[in-house]
């Protein structure tokens, strides 16, 4: 059994990870910025402003959950933009890392989450890419230094039917259109994420960090 520390536990993929892994016999501590009666045990705390609850225990994984999806022409977008991206996607990560790196066994993994648009050039992305493809070099970057005794690795999906992106899903006739910009023609589920999450926090993994990996329906690497 594996005790796990979620960053922004309240997110549809965060709870779904939570139910997979409990499932398995492993307990997930959880941190959201504010109480809820969904996770009405989950410690409160804010990554963005570095004011993150202690913890007395030891852990054997971390997952960073927060994200964004701000979609704006590049000629709109304020420096602030640029800005808040950065501090929730990447400098929120880097808070939560320092704060519970000590407390990582070894053998440990740690799994941030991406965007297949750091890999794929997309109109109006340029301020969550800049955030993202700065998050997958931290992940390399921590990856080598933690390195033999704990793992870093990243996930980077394409848009998955969550909460976060129910406005460009929210009819049918948008859902097949994002579809089919897939070769698997079909739109990521929250359970995609979930079942990634879990392998990397599993020790079957044991042998693979500093890697991206993409769950995107094959769009960052196929044309069909």
């Amino acid at each position: 059994m594996k005790t796990v520390l979620f960053i922004g536990a309240s997110s549809d993929v965060a709870l779904e990870s939570k139910k997979l892994l409990e499932s398995q016999g492993n307990s997930i501590i959880c941190i959201t910025r504010q109480s809820t009666d969904i996770l009405p045990n989950a410690l409160i705390g804010n990554p963005v402003d570095n004011n993150l609850p202690e913890i007395d225990f030891q852990i054997d994984g971390l997952v960073y959950f927060p994200g964004s999806i701000t979609l704006k022409p590049f000629r709109s977008l304020k420096q602030n933009d640029f800005q808040q991206e950065l501090e929730v996607n990447v400098l929120g990560a880097i808070n939560a890392i320092q704060k519970y790196s000590s407390k990582l066994n070894e053998g440990s993994s740690i799994v941030l989450i991406s965007t297949v648009a750091v890999q794929v050039g997309m109109p109006f992305h340029s301020a969550v890419s800049v955030a993202k493809g700065a998050l997958e070099g931290l992940t390399r970057a921590l990856a080598a230094e933690f390195a033999p005794k704990i793992r870093v690795n990243c996930l980077a999906p394409s848009l998955t039917n969550t909460k976060m992106a129910e406005k460009f899903l929210s009819t049918p006739e948008k859902e097949e259109a994002v579809a089919q910009r897939h070769p698997l023609k079909m739109v990521g589920k929250k359970e995609d994420l979930a079942n990634a999450i879990t392998f990397l926090l599993n020790d079957t993994t044991r042998w693979m960090t500093g890697q991206i990996l993409h769950i995107d329906g094959g769009m960052s690497t196929l044309r069909v």
